[in-house]
């Protein structure tokens, strides 16, 4: 691996393997849902589809026909904590997707024609993903505003009618002016080139986009939970009841140490048939039809600022009870605690996320876009590298002990009221 920085604060990660003919081309911006001003929710999502729609050189679309032309294939995503572009190419199509990604740094088109254009792609998908769709955002959009008090971490991302409609080409440029600065993004490289060579290409094309600084992170701090927090709402596409709950955890960036141990409590309580809770809901008891956990609300454990959360969610069969499965919950949390683990339960199931870390570095995509976000949230990309024999020290002790602070009074609690049979 390699990494240097442009003169005008980009940063680069090069992690060459010329194993198979394709390269990952990857851009992180230090930008996303968290970031968004009050009164303009969804704008992070908003301006991820602006990037799309033409740049300084290049006309709408046609990033999506020099990036298919090559035989390749692109696409960006918004998280809470970053947004991300990227490309994977045929190896000699290098140069391509670094000139492409170049030019929209310079500039996007934003003109009143495409932000239009773009507010309503935006308004269809809230539509489709979330509105018109039976347990749309949940839990991921309706927990948080339950758990979190501040606007940062409470908010819709995907964003208001409302909002999105009054947004204006001036919101555009100044979001694009502060965020979108070559100081706040890192461009990673993986797969098969040559270093010297790929060097020379990104100090041609990324080295005269104008320097602008990194700009100061808005303040994510939230109020620790005071007691346990429920809601319920009635879902009318809904056919069966849900719930699920969220627990705060330690900073993934500052405490890693110990944080990491609830990765692994998530998998142990809910990875596959022999874990714990899939064992007592959906087997034994049948309280539910399928639960899950994770680390996250879009499932990102190792790429998330503080605060973050540990998910469980459940669906339930007719009639099915809340009340008892969060007591189950409880029941089991507690077991762990007292009880500790059975015999190979912790290697089973740190070998099979070891396994899943390996499967997903193995494509170029699955190094170069974790590594620009781990460049840019803690400056160690490496850590990819290392996650699996991270996983692999955790201890029993110390699943034991997070198991034990996941109790009902540090819990949040999003129920699903059934609403399309009635």
């Amino acid at each position: 691996m390699e990494r240097f920085t442009l003169d005008n604060g980009l940063r680069v990660v090069l992690t060459p393997d010329r194993s198979a003919p394709v390269v990952g081309v990857a851009v992180v911006y230090d930008v996303g849902i968290r970031s968004e001003p009050e009164g303009r929710t969804g704008f992070a999502h908003l301006f991820e589809h602006l990037m799309f729609q033409g740049s300084e050189n290049l006309e709408k679309l046609a990033h999506f026909r020099h990036v298919q032309g090559a035989g390749g294939s692109f696409n960006g995503s918004t998280h809470l904590d970053y947004t991300d572009y990227f490309e994977v190419l045929p190896s000699g199509a290098l140069e391509r997707a670094l000139f492409l990604e170049a030019d929209r740094m310079r500039g996007p088109r934003l003109t009143e024609e495409n932000l239009r254009n773009q507010v309503d792609v935006v308004k269809e998908e809230i539509r489709v993903n979330v509105l018109n769709r039976p347990y749309g955002g949940f839990p991921w959009l309706r927990l948080p505003p339950v758990m979190f008090q501040t606007f940062a971490n409470a908010h819709d991302g995907y964003g208001s009618f409302g909002d999105l409609d009054h947004a204006t080409v001036a919101d555009a440029e100044e979001f694009f002016d502060k965020y979108y600065a070559s100081g706040n993004a890192v461009l990673s490289v993986a797969g098969d080139f040559d270093v010297a060579h790929a060097t020379a290409l990104i100090e041609r094309h990324f080295g005269d986009v104008p320097a602008r600084g990194k700009p100061a992170l808005p303040d994510f701090a939230e109020p620790d939970i005071d007691g346990e927090r429920r809601e319920t709402y009635t879902d009318r596409l809904a056919p069966l009841p849900a719930v699920a709950s969220g627990w705060r955890l330690p900073d993934p960036i500052a405490e890693f140490d110990a944080y990491l141990p609830y990765v692994v409590l998530a998998e142990v309580l809910t990875d596959g048939d022999a874990s714990r809770l899939v064992e007592r809901l959906v087997q034994r008891d049948r309280t539910v039809t399928s639960v899950g956990g994770y680390i996250g609300f879009m499932g990102d454990e190792y790429q998330v600022r503080n605060p973050t959360a540990m998910l469980l969610q459940a669906h339930m069969p007719p009639g099915g009870d809340a009340d008892k499965v969060l007591r189950t919950i409880d029941e089991e949390l507690d077991r762990l605690a007292t009880g500790g683990m059975a015999p190979g339960e912790l290697a089973r199931t740190q070998a099979r996320m070891a396994t899943h870390l390996l499967r997903d570095t193995d494509a170029v995509l699955g190094r170069a876009l974790p590594m620009a976000v781990l460049e840019t949230q803690r400056g160690r990309p490496e850590l990819l590298n290392e996650l699996p024999r991270l996983v692999g020290e955790v201890t029993e002790a110390q699943i034991v002990a997070a198991a034990a602070t996941l109790r009902p009074e540090r819990r949040s609690t999003i129920e699903v009221i059934p609403g399309a049979n009635q």
